[in-house]
C-alpha cells in the first residue's frame, strides 16, 4: 500500500489551492514562496502542483491546483508525479472528502506487477488515524477486483478463480464449497456444466458462507467467465481480446465480500461464484440446443456468446432456495450496456426501485456512478422461445442489456429483493486514478 501511518520523520505537506482562489492564497504566502510560484508561473490549475524549498533547500511544502469539482481524484496526478517520500494533506477538508482523496490516491499508484518488473518505490500518503482502517480496506478490496481481472486466463481459470474464493473464506474463518466437473450434474448445477464442459478446465461452482444465522442473508453472485471465446458463435478477434475480464463480476463479489467480512457487518453473507470457460470443442453447447437449469425452467441458446446470464441462471436459483433478504449479482454481462452507457457508468436494474435508487444515489455521493434502467416487461417477448420455456438471446438486436435483465429475474423467486449489475470491469484507457485495465466498477 502506498501508504504511511507515521508521521516521523515530519512528511511534506500537501497544500489545495482553487485557482479561482490563487491570487488571495498567494498574497497571504511567505514572500520566499511568491517569488518561488511567480519563478516557476505557477498558476494552480488543476493536476499541477509545485515543491515549495525551505531555507535548507528540502522541499518544505506542495502546493496544488485543486479540481472545482469531486474529491475522489484531487491527489491522484500527485501520486503519480511527485518524488519518492512522504507528504500529508494538509486542508480543512471534512473527514469523508479527505477518506475519497487518500483512496483516490492509492488508486493512482496501483501497478499489475505480476508478470513485469514495476517500480518498488513510490511516494507515500500519510494518513489520519480517523481515515486509515477504512482507505486501506478501500483499497485492498479495489487491487483485488484489478489484480483478478488482469491476469490472464491460463493463470486465472475456473480453478484460480474458485482458489481465490477460498482463499478469502480461509482468510476469515467462513466456510466454503466448490463444485468441480460432473459433479455439477450430479448436485443440480446443469447450467453451469452445460456452458463450461468444453474447456480443457472444468467448471466450478464455488460457495461461501461466512455470519450468524439470525442476521439477515446477503447473498452475492458473480459472473465467473474466466474466458469467453464466444464459443460456437465466435467472437472475432477484436472482440475477443479482452475477455480474461469476463469474470470481473465474480472479482467484484469477492472484493465485497472481504469488505464485509473484514468489517464485521452483521449480515450473513453467502458468496456464489460460478466459475467457466466458454470453449470451443466437441463438446461444446450449440446454438439450437435447450439446456436444463437448477430452477427447472429450459433455456434455448440462441447464442452461445450469451452465456454469463446461462451460469448465473443456476446461481440466482440456488441463491434465492435460501430465501434471501437481498440478493445482488454482478455481471459483465452485455456489450449493450456499454453502448447505453459507456465503459464507466454500469445500470442497475432491480424488482425494487427504492434499492435500485438508493445505489444511485450512494453512487453518486462517492463519484461511483450507476444508472437505473427498468425491466421493461413488454421487452420481456423478444426471449420467447417456441420450444423451450426461454430464449437466452432472442432475435431482436434491441435492449439487449435489459433483455438479459429481464432473463435473470426469472431465475429469482417473486418477493425476493434483487439487483443486477451490469458493469464493465475495465478501464480502456489510462487516466488519474484509473490506470488502464481492470477496474472496480
Amino acid at each position: 500500500m502506498p501508504y504511511t501511518l507515521t508521521d516521523d520523520p515530519r512528511p511534506a505537506p500537501l497544500q489545495p489551492v482553487l485557482a479561482s482562489a490563487y491570487s488571495q492564497w498567494l498574497e497571504r504566502a511567505p514572500d520566499r514562496h511568491q517569488t518561488w510560484l511567480k519563478a516557476s508561473r505557477f498558476t494552480a490549475k488543476p493536476g499541477k502542483w509545485c515543491s515549495l524549498p525551505a531555507a535548507d533547500g528540502q522541499v518544505e511544502a506542495v502546493v496544488f491546483g485543486m479540481a472545482e469539482e469531486g474529491w475522489l481524484y484531487q491527489l491522484a496526478d500527485l501520486a503519480n508525479a511527485l518524488p519518492t517520500g512522504a507528504y500529508r494533506l494538509d486542508s480543512d477538508w471534512a473527514r469523508d472528502q479527505r477518506l475519497a482523496a487518500a483512496l483516490g490516491w492509492g488508486l493512482a499508484c496501483y501497478r499489475f506487477g505480476r508478470y513485469k518488473t514495476v517500480e518498488s518505490e513510490q511516494p507515500r500518503l500519510f494518513l489520519e488515524p480517523d481515515i486509515a482502517d477504512e482507505v486501506t480496506g478501500l483499497c485492498e478490496a479495489q487491487y483485488l477486483v484489478r489484480d483478478l481481472v488482469n491476469t490472464p486466463t491460463e493463470d486465472m481459470g475456473p480453478a484460480q478463480l474458485a482458489d481465490a474464493l477460498v482463499a478469502e473464506a480461509d482468510r476469515f474463518g467462513a466456510d466454503f464449497r466448490v463444485i468441480a466437473g460432473d459433479d455439477l450434474i450430479d448436485q443440480n448445477f446443469p447450467a453451469v456444466h452445460a456452458v463450461g464442459r468444453a474447456a480443457h478446465t472444468p467448471p466450478r461452482f464455488a460457495v461461501l458462507e461466512w455470519g450468524e444465522r439470525e442476521w439477515p442473508l446477503l447473498a452475492l453472485a458473480g459472473k465467473g467467465v474466466c474466458f469467453d471465446s464466444g464459443g460456437l458463435d465466435i467472437k472475432p478477434a477484436r472482440g475477443m481480446a479482452l475477455m480474461k475480464k469476463d469474470m470481473g463480476g465474480a472479482a467484484h463479489v469477492l472484493a465485497l465480500a472481504r469488505l464485509i467480512m473484514q468489517h464485521a457487518l452483521p449480515v450473513r453473507l453467502m458468496v456464489l461464484v460460478p466459475a467457466v470457460e466458454n470453449a470451443i470443442a466437441g463438446n461444446a453447447y450449440r446454438p439450437g440446443d435447450v439446456i436444463h437449469t437448477r430452477k427447472g425452467l429450459t433455456v434455448e441458446i440462441g447464442n452461445t456468446d450469451a452465456e454469463g446470464r446461462v451460469v448465473l441462471s443456476d446461481a440466482l436459483a440456488f441463491a434465492c432456495e435460501h430465501e434471501p433478504d437481498l440478493l445482488v449479482d454482478f455481471a459483465t454481462l452485455t456489450g449493450a450496456a456499454r453502448v447505453a452507457m459507456g465503459p464507466d457508468m454500469p445500470p442497475v436494474f432491480s424488482n425494487q426501485a427504492e434499492i435500485a435508487r438508493a445505489l444511485v444515489e450512494t453512487g453518486q455521493r462517492v463519484e461511483d456512478p450507476l444508472w437505473e434502467l427498468p425491466l421493461y416487461a413488454p421487452y420481456r417477448k423478444m426471449i420467447d422461445s417456441e420450444i423451450a420455456d426461454i430464449n437466452n438471446a432472442g432475435d431482436s438486436p434491441y435492449a439487449g442489456c435489459i433483455t438479459a435483465a429481464l432473463f435473470l429475474k426469472e431465475f429469482v423467486t417473486p418477493g425476493t429483493p434483487w439487483v443486477h449489475i451490469d458493469t464493465f470491469a475495465w478501464n480502456l484507457a489510462s487516466r488519474a486514478g484509473r490506470p488502464a485495465g481492470g477496474e472496480a466498477l
